[in-house]
């Protein structure tokens, strides 16, 4: 709906500047939708937004034709707080990040590494806080949660949990679905915290959904390899008011992701920054200040303006 009202209120612009019909279109489709577009040949870049699965098939299809492709795929996003951080100010974020939007943004907080110094008085903080969330209607302002898009989000969250329980995770604050007045569409869900260690095989993968994992760390190259040693690499940051943490974290032996933050969370793409990952979140950059070149053509032009034919390399021809 947010798409075809966008597209209205473009077209009704480009009327009444006498923009020709069809510069701008909108294709709203499934899975089929996706595949022809990918392996059509006049389309020479498709700029793709979605899972990890998704972005490979994607890529596949539109390489095979030696097309070029822009993906901004899934995260698995961590932020590390240091003993030298502000707690209070880093309990905003994490929460924020971790259950706001109900942990449905590519850039969702997923895993927590915090020293252990400040482990359990973080994490007492955090359990608190999440006792407090408001989950119901988002379109009530007083809310701080609002449902998941669908019953199969429902499910993959119940699995996610049901996966962590076996393979030695141990809830701190429990999740489930919520049922009742004001939760009849069966998409409501409690954001629940975990406490595991970062060799389970669930915590390597994005559940789009509000999970959060707490892992304890004792030095800053430990919670950084932390950080680092999962597949996806999109949003990352640290919470320290030690400036060597923070240029240590910012530096090329610190955080691998597209984007790296201090004192503020991960959630949320800033207007202007160059926004996208590495390794298996794709690699492309949206916006920024080089991110239009992926949508042009590059060209070499050549104008020879004298009555002689230069030869490359100064090479000599002549018949």
């Amino acid at each position: 709906m947010c798409a075809v009202a966008c597209q209205y209120i473009i077209a009704n612009i480009f009327e009444k500047n006498e923009v020709p019909e069809g510069v701008l279109n909108l294709i709203v489709g499934d899975r089929e939708v996706g595949e022809w577009m990918s392996n059509d040949k006049r389309i020479a870049l498709l700029s793709a937004t979605g899972s990890t699965k998704m972005g490979k098939a994607v890529s596949a299809a539109v390489s095979a034709r030696l097309g070029r492709s822009l993906l901004e795929l899934g995260g698995n996003n961590a932020i590390i707080i240091s003993n030298e951080a502000d707690l209070d100010m880093a309990l905003i974020g994490c929460i924020f990040g971790a259950a706001g939007t109900a942990g449905q943004r590519c850039t969702t907080t997923r895993r927590l590494i915090i020293h252990e110094d400040v482990y359990d008085i973080f994490r007492d903080s955090l359990v608190r806080a999440y006792n407090q969330l408001k989950i119901g209607d988002p379109l009530n302002e007083i809310h701080h949660v609002g449902p998941l898009i669908d019953k199969n989000a429902v499910a993959m969250y119940l699995e996610a949990i049901k996966k962590c329980k076996d393979q030695g995770g141990k809830f701190i604050v429990k999740g489930g679905k919520l049922t009742g007045p004001g939760y009849e569409s069966g998409c409501y869900v409690k954001p629940c915290i975990a406490e595991v260690t970062n060799d389970l095989d669930i915590v390597q993968h994005e559940t789009f959904a509000p999970i959060l994992y707490l892992i304890k760390y004792k030095t800053l190259s430990e919670a950084i390899a932390i950080q680092n040693s999962v597949p996806q690499g999109l949003s990352s940051s640290i919470f320290t008011l030690n400036m060597r943490e923070a240029e240590q974290f910012l530096s090329v032996s610190g955080s691998d992701c597209g984007i790296a933050n201090v004192n503020i969370g991960t959630s949320g793409a800033e207007i202007g920054g160059a926004f996208g990952g590495e390794k298996e979140t794709g690699g492309g950059r949206e916006s920024g200040s080089d991110a239009w070149k992926v949508y042009m053509r590059r060209q070499t032009n050549t104008i020879n303006y004298t009555d002689k034919l230069p030869l490359a390399q100064g090479i000599k021809f002549t018949v």
